[in-house]
């Protein structure tokens, strides 16, 4: 029953998926529709749903406290990151695949995906909870995730630290978060009607999320997959090694429940988007990166309801 309630839980998000999904096989979004999406998440229904929901449910004193579960997931990460070129030693991966490898063992797709289930399974509360890992995974992933993937590709590797990567890493939903803790630090409210416009504009976010995930699934060949030793070993550090490394640091550094549970929740989420992106760029296995992304994503409609029954 408990399964089947948190399998519920997320059923909207499903739902939403698969409408991407058919309004792609009816034509309705193609590739540049869905980059508009892209768009339209992430530099404003991000931002201002950062700024709405931070302004409205914290002061100070809550802002200072949640700061302090910040190393949680920086920690997990690194560790996991660490575990990740075990992995790729013990399971052989091969060359020109092994960066693509380690970015989907270790980081994962926090917005488009951890954004919206952890809004269906903990409510508007978790946000918050949610930009603390984005912060870390996002910071990982743009350094040393992109370092890994260059080193795969024909087209020369990348340095770790950049202009370009600080510039990948300042984005806006983290320019929107910084903003708000900034105004709440130094007190300032916003005038409601500020606000509530930043709630109706944020509100897009989790529907456009989840159809252009559809949208993104729609595109691969699922007929075609074979699965192989890569594929076990990276969504094992996906969904397994993870979110249990994020449960072992907590139990030696405590922290509140809902954040416990967030940062699980987002350590367990399907591969980046952006790491087949990102392959495709540097000439490494895009093949490869593309399939893992939309296997994990299918996948993780099982795992969460998994995690979710754990937690409780």
């Amino acid at each position: 029953m408990a399964f089947l309630d948190a399998l519920g839980s997320v059923f909207s998000i499903v739902i939403m998926i698969a409408l991407g999904y058919f309004l792609t096989h009816k034509k309705w979004i193609d590739e540049e529709n869905a980059k508009v999406f892209a768009k339209l998440i992430t530099n404003i229904g991000l931002p201002t749903m950062m700024i709405n929901n931070l302004m409205t449910n914290f002061d100070k004193a809550k802002l200072l406290d949640a700061g302090k579960g910040l190393f949680v997931p920086f920690a997990s990460i690194a560790l996991s990151y660490l575990c990740a070129k075990v992995f790729c030693r013990v399971f052989r991966v091969r060359k020109g695949r092994q960066g693509t490898f380690q970015s989907i063992f270790f980081v994962s797709n926090t917005i488009y995906m951890g954004l919206p289930v952890n809004l269906a399974l903990f409510g508007e509360q978790s946000v918050p909870y949610v930009l603390l890992y984005y912060i870390a995974n996002t910071t990982f992933f743009w350094t040393i995730g992109v370092y890994e993937i260059s080193k795969d590709g024909k087209i020369g590797g990348t340095k770790l630290f950049s202009k370009a990567t600080l510039k990948r890493i300042i984005s806006p939903p983290l320019l929107g978060f910084s903003s708000a803790i900034i105004l709440i630090l130094l007190g300032i409210k916003l005038p409601s009607f500020i606000l509530d416009s930043c709630r109706y504009l944020g509100n897009i976010t989790t529907p456009l999320s989840m159809i252009f995930i559809g949208n993104t699934i729609y595109y691969v060949d699922l007929k075609g997959i074979k699965v192989d030793k890569d594929m076990i070993g990276a969504l094992l550090g996906r969904f397994v090694i993870s979110p249990i490394l994020v449960l072992l640091i907590i139990l030696i550094y405590p922290l509140p429940p809902l954040m416990k549970n967030v940062f699980t929740i987002q350590a367990a989420m399907p591969a980046m988007t952006n790491t087949a992106i990102m392959s495709r760029i540097y000439d490494a296995d895009y093949k490869y990166a593309a399939v893992m992304v939309a296997i994990s994503t299918l996948l993780s409609i099982l795992v969460i309801p998994i995690y979710k029954v754990l937690l409780t």
